[in-house]
């Protein structure tokens, strides 16, 4: 399956540089780039690309702005969208993810990382920038009075094991190993652990076990 994606930068030569390195992937496709957020959404309105990769500082509609309206809470059918940006700020990092993201790189990261995003968004994965994470996780590894959401109806015991794994990271094929079970089984747990949080991907999973002290 190919992936589409859209490319929203204000600088010729990053969407450019972009889609020069999509392109030549054989399971990629660039269908529109943008040179500021009011285009990059209009574009994806109308397109409906697999994954969205939005910078921060873009004129007429910023980067998390455009994402918020993408896939942020209370949109009936997000986009998936990756944030890559020069701007390596704590602020950006935590206003991208609760937007909507589902993954976050720094434009120095390279371009291996880049499609290893891209490829990640678009089977409903997240990727955060390394340089990144280790501090992500430290933020939220200190559990915030009534940060967590509360739960109408709690996780089991085999969904916590589930969930633990993920906040550290580890894919779908690595939680199915370590908890010796099938990879259907995993996606079902998921599943059911997105609804409970009302979760819309790995990452705000992620995010609230740090926050609500499951993890440490």
């Amino acid at each position: 399956m190919t992936i589409r994606v859209l490319i929203a930068d204000d600088q010729v030569l990053v969407r450019t540089g972009f889609q020069m390195i999509l392109d030549a992937q054989e399971d990629m496709e660039v269908v529109a780039t943008a040179g500021n957020g009011a285009e990059a959404v209009e574009h994806a309105r109308r397109l409906r690309p697999d994954v969205c990769l939005l910078d921060i500082r873009m004129p007429k509609l910023d980067g998390l702005e455009a994402t918020r309206i993408l896939a942020g809470p209370g949109v009936p059918d997000p986009m998936r969208v990756v944030i890559v940006t020069t701007f390596d700020l704590d602020e950006y990092v935590y206003g991208a993810l609760r937007a909507g993201a589902t993954g976050f790189l720094l434009k120095d990261s390279g371009p291996t990382l880049l499609i290893e995003a891209i490829r990640a968004a678009a089977a409903g994965d997240a990727l955060v920038s390394p340089s990144v994470t280790v501090r992500l996780l430290e933020h939220l590894a200190h559990p915030r009075a009534g940060a967590a959401r509360p739960l109408a109806e709690p996780l089991t015991e085999r969904e916590l094991d589930v969930v633990r794994l993920v906040a550290r990271g580890r894919t779908n094929q690595e939680v199915a190993a370590e908890l010796f079970v099938s990879l259907s089984t995993v996606k079902t747990h998921l599943g059911s652990i997105q609804a409970k949080l009302g979760a819309r991907n790995r990452v705000e999973i992620a995010a609230w076990a740090w926050e609500s002290g499951v993890v440490s």
